[in-house]
């Protein structure tokens, strides 16, 4: 099993992005609902060390995670485009919502933050313990009963994106955040947040549609200080016509980055590579810029063999996506956790047997799926008599 260079390894220990969804992007799976912390996202990932004041999350900028750009539309067009963006621009700078977490900084919230991700560095437990990072966001939701102290979006939020939608840009998908740290925060801290309508791009014609980017800056304070800002930014936009004989549905293409850019090497060698890390020999799937164990940042690959088994599956039913279904109509398909014999886990499609007959427990065998032309994808193949 080849190791990574000193080079590699440096990098992916630099690299405080998100490697874990972008490391199984081809799988169909739930999508997260925009906003809402997940493991993977685009800083939205805890950290695998200690925490470091005034680190700052590198994130795609916004053209970067912008579905592609098309053409734009005729110039008769223009008239309109400047009109409404002229009146969406008097809303930058606005508040758009304000209030305080319904709890402290509390050692439970932070326990079950890191038991779901995986995390278990020490600077998250014992006397001195400090949370996550990205839990940044989690601070300020209001959970299933919502905030109950008069928090909500401002008057001047809800009458821009009214705008809007009266335009007909009524479609919205989220595209990236960025996330800053100032200072940790820590069990006891009494969180208060304020959010601001921070910039409206002019109109932009993607794939997706025609619309305008909204970028919304959230500040987070802990006791009078700054403790970070979230910035996020969504597309409202008009759907694009669509040609349905145009061109065959693709799946979504992988996000590589300089953190996960040696799994998709792998992938494309026919190799599933798994990152090592050098210090206690921890292995980690998904990859990850340091080893949630112990914080090392140094690590190696070792290729696995390919044996799994269904840890658990779900089969999706909706949105019908023809590009993950065999027969072309988009009917249901099972997405699963393997449990891999090396001991690690990766979400990906389950094939060779109908989507009904997947169970927990079920051998499968790695494959490399050609999906297009210019995309393979690890899957896993399975018999009805297995």
């Amino acid at each position: 099993m080849s190791g990574a260079g000193a080079e590699g390894r440096r990098a992916g220990a630099e690299g405080r992005r998100a490697g874990a969804e972008a490391s199984r992007p081809g799988v169909a799976g739930p999508r997260a609902e925009a906003g809402a912390p997940r493991s993977g996202a685009a800083g939205s990932r805890p950290h695998a060390g200690a925490f470091r004041p005034g680190a700052e999350v590198p994130q795609p900028g916004p053209e970067a995670s912008r579905p592609e750009s098309a053409p734009p539309r005729p110039d008769a067009d223009n008239a309109e485009r400047d009109e409404l963006y002229a009146r969406l621009r008097a809303y930058e700078g606005r508040a758009a919502t304000a209030g305080r977490g319904k709890d402290l900084v509390n050692e439970p919230m932070i326990r079950h933050w890191c038991e779901a991700m995986g995390d278990t560095s020490p600077a998250y437990r014992g006397p001195d313990a400090v949370a996550p990072p990205t839990m940044l966001q989690a601070w300020t939701m209001g959970g299933l009963s919502g905030h109950t102290d008069g928090t909500g979006r401002s008057a001047a939020y809800d009458e821009m994106f009214a705008l809007l939608d009266g335009a007909g840009y009524t479609s919205v998908v989220a595209t990236d955040c960025e996330q800053e740290y100032p200072r940790p925060l820590r069990p006891g801290d009494r969180i208060t947040f304020d959010t601001v309508i921070e910039s409206v791009s002019p109109r932009k014609t993607t794939k997706l549609g025609t619309g305008y980017f909204v970028t919304t800056r959230t500040d987070v304070h802990a006791d009078g200080g700054l403790a970070g800002t979230h910035r996020f930014r969504i597309l409202k936009y008009r759907p694009a016509q669509r040609n349905k004989d145009a061109e065959p549905a693709r799946r979504p293409r992988p996000v590589i980055n300089r953190d996960n850019a040696g799994f998709w090497a792998g992938v494309a060698e026919h190799r599933l590579l798994i990152q090592r890390c050098t210090d206690c020999a921890t292995l980690r799937l998904p990859w990850l810029p340091g080893c949630n164990a112990c914080g090392g940042a140094e690590w190696d690959t070792v290729e696995a063999g390919g044996e799994g088994t269904v840890f658990s599956h779900v089969v999706m039913h909706h949105p019908s996506f023809p590009a993950f279904a065999p027969d072309g109509d988009g009917g249901p398909y099972a997405v699963a956790l393997v449990e891999l014999a090396e001991g690690v886990r990766i979400v990906s499609n389950v094939i060779g047997v109908p989507y009904d007959k997947v169970r927990v427990g079920m051998p499968v065998q790695l494959e490399f799926l050609v999906t297009d032309p210019d995309l393979e994808l690890p899957v896993f193949r399975a018999s009805e008599g297995g």
